[in-house]
């Protein structure tokens, strides 16, 4: 778990990540950090624009040093999302940044047909992967868009590229995280850490 403060330079350390690509293409090199940003971690980088996504993307294992995957994820998320053009510097004082810093996943101790269960919405981010289809989403996502525990499942598999229903085939590898969020109130502005269970 971040503190607030570490919060907080994560959500600056992501915009000047992506400020310095946008502007210079310049891939900046994390500095005098705190020792928590030198642990490995999986972390997601989300942009909004005008309350719309504008980018998102990360790194669910903790496959590098934190403060490493922040940068590369707030850059990646600014100009290698596949859904959305590339930011261009004009857009950049309309950005809201957040950074979510995720747990290890995990899998289920249930069967597969009775996650609907076990998952917890708000409190728990999911995976699934089968075969060379693997989709995940956030934990806010589910709270954002009102999902139950059942269509958290069908619209992570639809993420994956995968039939809603996969979730149940035991074949289907289904993991969960929790996640830590700090995000920009405003463009630019003061950073707070998120309620993901209380989400609207």
């Amino acid at each position: 778990m971040l503190t607030i403060d570490e919060g907080r330079r994560a959500v600056h350390l992501a915009r000047e990540a992506l400020t310095a690509y946008v502007d210079r293409r310049e891939r900046i090199a994390p500095e005098d950090l705190p020792p928590a940003f030198s642990e490995k971690a999986g972390v997601f980088v989300t942009l909004h624009k005008a309350g719309e996504l504008r980018g998102c993307i990360g790194y669910p294992e903790p496959v590098m040093d934190l403060g490493v995957a922040i940068v590369d994820s707030a850059i990646n998320a600014g100009v290698n999302d596949p859904r959305f053009p590339r930011v261009g510097r004009e857009e950049l004082s309309r950005i809201e940044i957040e950074v979510t810093v995720l747990s290890p996943p995990r899998p289920y101790s249930v069967r597969n047909r009775d996650l609907p269960g076990a998952v917890q919405v708000g409190r728990h981010g999911i995976i699934v992967r089968r075969g060379i289809w693997s989709g995940l989403l956030l934990p806010q996502v589910a709270t954002e868009w009102g999902f139950d525990a059942t269509d958290f499942l069908c619209q992570t598999c639809i993420k994956a590229g995968l039939p809603p229903d996969s979730w149940i085939d035991e074949e289907t590898e289904v993991l969960f995280f929790e996640g830590q969020a700090f995000a920009e109130a405003s463009p630019g502005g003061a950073v707070v850490e998120r309620d993901l269970e209380g989400c609207s």
